[in-house]
């Protein structure tokens, strides 16, 4: 596979496998004298880490991200930044039953008709893993960012699960990283979304997700037309995240029952600028920036590996039921947070880049 790499000035491949012996990600065109240390990296990898509750896999992998490169003395050097994640928790036997087989609702099956051959020990590439070295990236984005834009500020939350739903007049902002869904209500409200997550799990079954990541802070202006649309990216950024297979920018679906002049975000002149009464494009006009909060929402879908039998064909064509052992998130949505701030930093720290290389530091035109 040769297109496991993306952004345009802030690029980043990633590589490894689930059941490897270590993943990571390659990024290059990080500007150079960025403070950074595999201590601010690793306050993100903790809060994608597997095995901390019992809501999540109980994988028990550190996720101790190192700097092999491109970092001198405390900073970026501007030469390309090699991290890596060390593998230390995988049981490569719970997957010795389905070598020969494909497990319903996941990649096997696509990986073996393309390529002809599939690492069955977790699913590779195409395992949720593949997403620690994303995180360990954004965290190199988010240093750049508070380097060169320190007022941008980015954070993700769990607004659906299966049949739970936040409450948005209850909306609490400061909740977010004090439960264990990253949801922005109080504990009762975590509470209720727990015994819902376990009585799945006891039932031997799982349930999708949807998470909003919001950008605020940045500056109008990022974003170019008509292919390099800032939203064009996020979306495709959020998209190529395993198990994502929706994803909406501003009132996306629901645009479609509004009206013009419900949609319409009305402008008025501020003391500091254009101000808008509200925000049903996201942040985002003409694939630019307004300056308003970015926000981006995506849904992932239940997780595939399940112990209920499901039924299914091996290799030779033969009909079979899958149960899939192993340790699986109940619902992966609630690790899929950390990884949309990652996918959105680094979106975000690229256009910022792409930006200033063409028309310098802040929006050309001047209003008022």
């Amino acid at each position: 596979m040769s297109l496991n790499s993306y952004g345009h000035l802030f690029r980043v491949t990633t590589w490894g496998e689930s059941h490897g012996p270590a993943l990571g990600a390659t990024v290059d065109g990080c500007p150079p004298g960025v403070p950074v240390d595999e201590a601010y990296l690793q306050q993100f990898l903790d809060k994608r880490r597997p095995g901390q509750n019992k809501n999540m896999t109980q994988r028990n992998e550190p996720d101790a991200v190192q700097i092999l490169s491109g970092v001198f003395e405390g900073q970026t050097t501007g030469t390309p930044v090699q991290l890596m994640i060390e593998n230390t928790d995988q049981r490569s036997r719970d997957y010795g039953e389905i070598a020969q087989t494909f497990r319903p609702g996941h990649a096997d099956i696509t990986y073996h008709q393309k390529y002809g051959l599939r690492d069955y020990r977790g699913g590779g590439r195409s395992s949720a893993r593949e997403t620690a070295a994303r995180v360990a990236a954004g965290g190199l984005a988010r240093a750049a960012l508070k380097e060169l834009a320190p007022g941008i500020e980015i954070k993700g939350y769990m607004t659906r699960m299966g049949e739970m739903e936040i409450d948005r007049s209850a909306f609490d902002w400061d909740a977010i990283d004090s439960n264990d869904f990253w949801i922005p209500q109080g504990p009762e409200a975590a509470a209720a979304w727990e015994a819902y997550l376990q009585k799945l799990r006891k039932d031997h079954n799982s349930v999708g997700a949807e998470i909003e990541v919001v950008c605020r802070g940045a500056p109008a202006g990022l974003g170019a037309p008509v292919y390099g649309k800032l939203d064009t990216d996020l979306a495709a950024a959020m998209m190529s995240i395993n198990a994502v297979k929706g994803v909406e920018v501003g009132e996306g679906m629901a645009a479609a029952t509004l009206t013009g002049t419900e949609n319409a975000d009305e402008i008025f002149m501020g003391e500091n600028g254009p101000e808008y009464s509200s925000n049903h494009a996201g942040g985002i006009l003409g694939g630019i920036s307004t300056g308003q909060d970015i926000v981006v929402r995506f849904a992932v879908k239940p997780t595939s590996s399940i112990l209920t039998p499901r039924k299914s064909i091996r290799m030779d064509g033969s009909p079979t039921e899958v149960v899939t052992k192993g340790r699986h998130d109940p619902c992966v949505g609630i690790r899929a947070v950390p990884v949309g701030e990652a996918m959105m930093a680094c979106v975000v720290l690229d256009h910022l880049l792409l930006h200033r290389g063409q028309v310098g530091d802040g929006p050309r035109g001047t209003i008022g």
